[in-house]
């Protein structure tokens, strides 16, 4: 039964997401699923690229915590639209909630749509919301044991960032296995190792970026 309950979900998150799909495609705007653990550094990661590509690119942002705002006022500093979704318990982002809030949203005004999803490692990579593409921040800080903890997320994503790399020198991480694990799970994976704090491997990232959108 429980099965076939989550099954119904799913489905009915899937249509949903498809018409979230049509509006974003109508509005000509490409769409990132970006997720990750609680202190991965997405928010980080988001101040760094808009930084980046906000003389090529119109950007928007729909944030989704728990509960607050914080992050959703980081990112209006930057002067991009900013829209936050506080889920009040929900692990993660559905369908339903960026339908929500979409006429709150610039569509047509923006070439590329973030959106940070809830921090965790494991309900984000189960609901699609209408995206192009999934992609994952990973800190070095969690340990090289997440990519084989947490198998679905590394398949769903496009895309690994692996964050905080000015940290190596102090951390047990072994980079290396950790590149592996996440490829032997998703041989197409793009992996970028960056440091928000000193700035390193960030050109390269934005640049992918933006090829996305071109």
């Amino acid at each position: 039964m429980k099965v076939k309950v989550v099954t119904r979900i799913l489905e009915a998150n899937d249509r949903i997401a498809e018409e979230n799909r049509k509006r974003f495609d109508e509005a000509g705007v490409y769409v990132v699923n970006l997720m990750g653990a609680p202190g991965a550094g997405k928010t980080s990661l988001l101040e760094r690229t808009i930084r980046e590509l906000k003389p090529h690119l119109k950007l928007g942002v729909i944030e989704g915590d728990i509960v607050g705002s914080d992050d959703a006022e980081r990112i209006s500093a930057l002067d991009v639209p900013v829209v936050q979704i506080n889920t009040g318990g929900a692990c993660h982002l559905d369908a339903n909630m960026i339908n929500e809030v979409l006429d709150e949203m610039p569509l047509k005004d923006l070439d590329l749509l973030i959106i940070e999803n809830v921090g965790n490692l494991v309900c984000p990579a189960e609901f699609k919301v209408g995206e192009d593409v999934k992609m994952m921040v990973l800190s070095v800080a969690e340990g090289h044991d997440k990519p084989l903890k947490y198998p679905l997320m590394f398949r769903e994503s496009s895309a690994l960032v692996l964050n905080k790399i000015d940290l190596l020198p102090y951390m047990n991480t072994d980079i290396n296995k950790m590149r592996n694990d996440a490829l032997a799970l998703n041989p197409k994976l793009k992996i970028f190792e960056i440091s928000c704090t000193t700035g390193a491997g960030l050109d390269q990232w934005a640049q992918w970026l933006s090829g996305l959108r071109s």
